[in-house]
This record gives C-alpha cells, structure tokens and sequence, in this order.
C-alpha cells in the first residue's frame, strides 16, 4: 500500500508546498486533474480531509498538519533508497534537491549542474529558490531540500561547508566623484541618499552600520536586488551589495571595496545528525571542487 501511494504522498508535499495543485501539477508533470484526483483518493483511504481549499489556495487541514512529518520521512527514506540502488548502479539515476538564493542561481549553479550531469546523466535536479536563508536553513532540516546554499555560518541543525568570502561594495552610479576611487568611506553613507535592500534580507549589511556606529541616510527601501541597480544607475543614490550579485549586470554602475573591507561567507550545508546520502555527497565534492577554480571578480560597466 505504502508503495503505490508514494506518488500520492509526494503529490500532496508538493502542493503543500507551492500553495496549489496547478503550480504543483505543472512541477510534477502531471495534469491538474489528475493531481486532485491522487490526492482526493488518499483523503479517502484514510477518511481524512488532509487539505483545506479555498480560492486563494489550498493549505494543510489540522490533520494533514498532524500527518505531514510521518508522510514527508517516508518519501525521503523512498528518496534515500532510490539513491542507494543508484549507488549500486553507478550513479545512473536519482533525484538532487537543492536550496539556493538568487545570485547563486544565476552565476554558480548552471555550471555546475552541467559539469555534475556530464558526470551522471541519469541524475535529475529539483531547485527550491529562496531570498532568504533562514528559509534555506528550514528546507534543510525539515528534509525538504538534501542540500542548500546560504550564508554562513549558519543556525543550529546544519552541518555547512564554506566555500567563498563574497566581497560587500559600495555601489554608486557611474558618475560619482569616488566611482574610480580605490574605497568607499563607510562614514559617507550617512551623507548620500542609501538605498537599502528589505531589512529581512540586509543582516549582514546592516550589522556594518552598527559595528561602524553609523546610521546611513536611508531614502529608500526596495525588495530587489536588480531594482536597486537601476536606481543607482540613475543617480537616485548608492548602496552596498555581494559581488556576487554585481556579476554580468548590464547596468551601468562602479562597485568599489569599503574602506574596512567586508564579507560575506557562502556555503553549503547538509542536515545534521545524518550522513549525506551518495548522491548529495557526490554533489558536494563537486560544488568544492568547482567554486574553487571559479573567478570571484566582477566587471561593472
């Protein structure tokens, strides 16, 4: 019984999930109707109403709330058991999940997923995008990703590897008096208009302001990495931003180093308490081994 309703289990974590049986039909590859349909029979196996639907969505019913531990542990030991039996077969199958946030998306994992494929083309990769970390962090823990990126170091419940310094600049528009200048002083931030990424997403920028004890001349507030960009680019202010974001913009912009140089640590992390299954293991020397000979520079226009 457990084994013809995998996919059912799986169906229903997916739309738990995206917040939706369209959304999780079309990553799952099935028709709408037929994901309803799956989950509609296992609510009736188990005389159940595992989800609540409305028009803005679906989410978990209370008892679907007090099942999703033991159904979301029995598709990762069905995951782990698939991996294992590829592990047996050379690595000619299996499914990678992985955790990541924008500018890694963009500028590490396409490479990186190419290189790992040519390697074992039989693997099929699932990304869970996220802007923030401490959602990466939960992703892990819960199973629901076998590995992510984020910053580090990390919260508790995570085994992380480091894997690059992404160096914090000063971003100004292209012509500002210090665009060409060897560093931005951190104190000046509280004399021009600074354009601030959301607060959730600005830890570590923000704790330079405080250990510098500076209080920046905050004018805007925006959700958006790439719009802060574009506001820069115009002259409506400067800002601080990862290199890492900055990499192939066609923005017109100078990004120079702070006068106290500052960082932030990417790594990856795994769960603690249980070894990485072959498959994330193998994925994991390869993101080391990658990143290692990856060039950290960018070149602003």
């Amino acid at each position: 019984m457990i084994g013809m309703n995998l996919t059912k289990y799986q169906a229903l974590l997916k739309t738990v999930e995206l917040g939706s049986i369209t959304r999780a039909a079309e990553a799952m590859g099935y028709t709408q109707s037929a994901l309803s349909r799956a989950i509609a029979e296992l609510e009736r196996e188990w005389d159940l109403e595992l989800l609540t639907r409305s028009r803005s969505g679906v989410a978990l019913s209370s008892d679907g709330s007090v099942l999703l531990p033991a159904i979301r542990g029995l598709c990762n030991a069905a995951k782990m058991l698939e991996e294992q039996v590829a592990e047996l077969h050379g690595m000619t199958q299996g499914t990678l999940r992985v955790g990541t946030f924008t500018s890694v998306s963009i500028h590490w994992l396409p490479g990186i997923m190419k290189v790992f494929l040519d390697r074992y083309p039989g693997i099929h990769f699932e990304l869970v995008s996220s802007w923030e970390f401490a959602e990466i962090e939960d992703l892990i823990r819960r199973g629901e990703v076998d590995c992510g990126f984020l910053r580090v170091p990390a919260g508790e419940g995570l085994d992380t590897i480091p894997l690059r310094q992404d160096r914090l600049l000063a971003v100004l528009p292209p012509d500002h008096p210090l665009a060409h200048a060897p560093c931005y002083p951190i104190a000046r931030f509280t004399q021009e208009p600074y354009i601030r990424i959301s607060e959730e997403r600005d830890m570590e920028i923000s704790r330079i302001f405080q250990e510098e004890g500076v209080r920046p001349n905050l004018q805007y507030n925006v959700n958006d990495d790439f719009a802060i960009l574009a506001m820069v680019e115009q002259g409506l202010g400067v800002s601080i931003m990862p290199e890492l974001v900055l990499r192939d913009s066609n923005r017109r912009f100078s990004a120079i180093l702070l006068d106290h140089p500052r960082f932030r640590e990417i790594g990856l992390a795994v769960r603690s308490g249980k070894a990485p299954s072959p498959l994330t293991s193998h994925f994991l020397s390869c993101v080391q081994e990658l990143v290692a000979q990856m060039d950290p520079d960018i070149s602003p226009e």
